[in-house]
């Protein structure tokens, strides 16, 4: 019977024997390119985490470069008189608003009815009600009661006054009437215009309250400025002032600056993120646990340098971030002094915008100059790394040929040595075999000559 199992016959040539060997081979020529496939890999997982902090980096510097950041207006008021919002780009001043009368609705008041199930006429007929010069005809019958009066006035003239019903007490229900706008014009009167059947304490009835213009003054001035409403949108472009009370209220509006802070702060959040996993990746040390997979890599060192760079070369001329608050530590980090931001607003909002985000720079000997901004530059440093094609999206590519270069060849040195342990397990199974019977040759003449030399004795 022919033997098959590698070192089955002789157990000289085993398949232990064949393992070390294929080891051995693997060691010298695959294990090799397995570490740099993985590697490579590595480097690629490496960009992806950089890729994410640069775009939040890019994300933060666009909020900051637009222009109207620095147009978003707050308000603070002194006093309880008037409420006030600014919309963006409104005036910068301080105002005082004197409220001298509030604008009213007109409100009148029927007389008492036992219930609202009462029948308010004895037949056919139509009302008119009038306000502020419109009429709105209202008919009625001999079954209209007071509740289905009150619902045919809002079903008619709804959009002008509401009508409703007020249990006043035992047996005393009545009904209501109120202009729907404030101002003097909505004066409300109700006619009896056919039949001669409605209650008299509809059309007799009574003003609760007279509709009146709201009255104000306006920075100590002794005119009194009137409005049919309490909300007022057009005493300044853009402002929206709602009368609360009679009382003075003092008004400041100013840049939101809150606002701009809490962009400048997720911007310096995001750079040290980003200048942290750069300095990660790219660190030399004769430490392999420390020594950044990029350590060697110009183009990722180029690219921490130029960002880093940044804050003292980009600022067109009229100065750099540095002069705005921003300072950088030995170790990299950004920080920002809020007290330089604010007095930077406060010296000049229109060149600090300029410098921000773009616009016309006055320099301290009156010239002008046009910035486009300086983190309109800095987006610009940035996305030449950053967007579609650019030089990270490239350089993710070389890493994704390259891994794909050592996968194909580590594929061929694989089936090579498939190829040449095959052929060899072959031969270690022949050479076993020419073993095995050689031995069970050397076997048999041993026993014949023990027994030869038995016999001779």
């Amino acid at each position: 019977m022919a033997i098959s199992s590698v070192g089955a016959g002789s157990g000289i040539l085993t398949q232990d024997v064949l393992d070390q060997l294929r080891k051995a081979d693997e060691t010298g020529r695959i294990t090799p390119l397995t570490l740099k496939i993985a590697n490579e890999k590595d480097k690629k997982d490496a960009l992806e985490v950089l890729d994410a902090q640069m775009t939040n980096l890019a994300d933060a510097i666009k909020e900051i470069s637009s222009n109207s950041l620095f147009d978003e207006r707050s308000t603070e008021v002194t006093g309880t008189a008037v409420s006030v919002t600014a919309d963006a780009n409104s005036d910068l001043q301080d105002i005082t608003l004197e409220v001298t009368q509030l604008a009213t609705k007109h409100i009148e008041e029927s007389g008492s009815f036992d219930n609202e199930d009462v029948l308010v006429a004895g037949g056919a007929g139509q009302i008119n009600l009038n306000i502020d010069g419109k009429d709105f005809k209202i008919d009625y019958d001999a079954t209209t009661t007071l509740k289905e009066l009150k619902n045919l006035i809002n079903d008619v003239a709804g959009s002008n006054v509401d009508a409703t019903l007020v249990n006043m007490g035992a047996n005393d229900t009545r009904l209501f009437i109120s202009s729907v706008e404030t101002g003097s014009t909505q004066n409300i009167t109700v006619t009896n215009v056919s039949g001669s059947a409605i209650d008299a304490k509809i059309t007799s009835m009574t003003d609760v309250q007279t509709g009146v213009n709201a009255k104000f003054k306006f920075n100590g001035g002794t005119t009194e400025i009137e409005r049919s409403s309490n909300q007022v949108d057009d005493l300044i472009t853009g402002y929206k002032i709602t009368l609360k009370e009679v009382g003075t209220s003092n008004v400041n509006v100013s840049q939101n600056r809150e606002n701009i802070h809490t962009k400048i702060d997720s911007f310096v959040e995001k750079y040290n993120s980003a200048i942290e996993g750069l300095e990660k990746i790219t660190k030399s040390s004769t430490d392999s646990d420390e020594r950044g997979i990029f350590s060697n890599e110009s183009i990722i060192k180029g690219m921490k340098s130029k960002i880093e760079n940044m804050l003292k070369t980009i600022g067109g001329g009229v100065g750099t971030l540095l002069d705005y608050g921003f300072d950088v530590n030995k170790d990299g980090k950004m920080s920002v002094d809020k007290d330089v931001i604010n007095t930077k607003l406060d010296e000049n909002s229109t060149n600090f915008t300029a410098f921000f985000s773009g616009g016309t720079y006055t320099k301290e000997d009156g010239s002008t100059v046009d910035l486009t901004g300086v983190f309109d530059d800095m987006s610009t440093t940035i996305e030449g790394y950053t967007k579609y094609n650019a030089i990270l999206d490239q350089y993710k590519t070389t890493i994704t040929d390259s891994t794909s270069a050592l996968e194909e060849r580590k594929a061929l040195e694989t089936e090579k040595l498939d190829a040449k342990y095959e052929i060899l397990k072959k031969q270690f199974i022949a050479y076993d075999i020419m073993i095995s019977r050689f031995n069970s040759a050397s076997s048999m003449f041993s026993q014949m000559i023990t027994a030869q030399n038995a016999a001779n004795n």
